[in-house]
């Protein structure tokens, strides 16, 4: 399940710093942090995009896993053949195993770059609407130093602003100060999964 974790976003997970350029000294900063994969994922369009890119997860997976069982499947009858089948034939059918082990694990590879371009085409927008509402509240508020709260060990709850930069990329316009909550509302989606482990490497059937 890790989709935007690796999903979801790499361009999210990158820190961002808004400096406003204003020549005052460090101890009268105004300060404040935002959670940029959570803004991301928690927009009305973040929700949206997860549950589409889970759709395309599922989709794909479901087309793994049965390549998976057939493969196995026929492992399991060339170990049984092993001793009736001549040297020759039974080569045969472990070289077609291997060619469709190794075409299998080409086939999540492709698939994983899918997801990542799909991932990327449904995020990039978000994160760059994400990126605007930040630059917004640093601008009307005052804000000297906005950080990414991923890139910081500690900072108090009253300086998250992540729930506003949502509201505001909702289009719900900047809610008020103090109303921030820190944290992803009850039933919120995860990140869309990423795909299982890819197939292991294939090996020698039947020897």
């Amino acid at each position: 399940m890790r989709l935007i974790a690796r999903l979801v976003l790499a361009a999210a997970a990158a820190a961002f710093v808004c400096f406003l350029g204003r020549p005052a000294a460090a101890q009268s900063m105004k300060v404040a942090v935002v959670d940029v994969q959570r803004a991301v994922m928690q927009t009305e369009d973040g929700l949206r995009a997860q549950a589409t890119l889970k759709k395309v997860f599922d989709s794909r997976q479901q087309e793994l896993n049965k390549r998976q069982q057939e493969l196995a499947k026929q492992k399991e009858d060339i170990d049984k053949q092993a001793k009736v089948l001549s040297q020759q034939a039974l080569q045969k059918k472990v070289d077609d195993w291997q060619k469709q082990m190794v075409e299998l694990q080409g086939t999540f590879v492709e698939y994983n770059k899918e997801l990542e371009k799909k991932q990327k085409e449904l995020t990039d927008p978000i994160f760059e609407r994400v990126i605007s509402s930040i630059k917004r509240i640093a601008g009307t508020d005052g804000y000297d130093l906005i950080v990414d709260r991923a890139t910081v060990a500690f900072s108090r709850s009253d300086l998250d602003l992540t729930d506003r930069v949502i509201q505001l990329a909702n289009g719900g316009g900047a809610a008020p100060a103090g109303s921030n909550k820190g944290a992803a509302p009850p039933g919120a989606p995860a990140p869309a999964p990423a795909p299982a482990p890819a197939p292991a490497p294939a090996g020698s059937a039947g020897r």
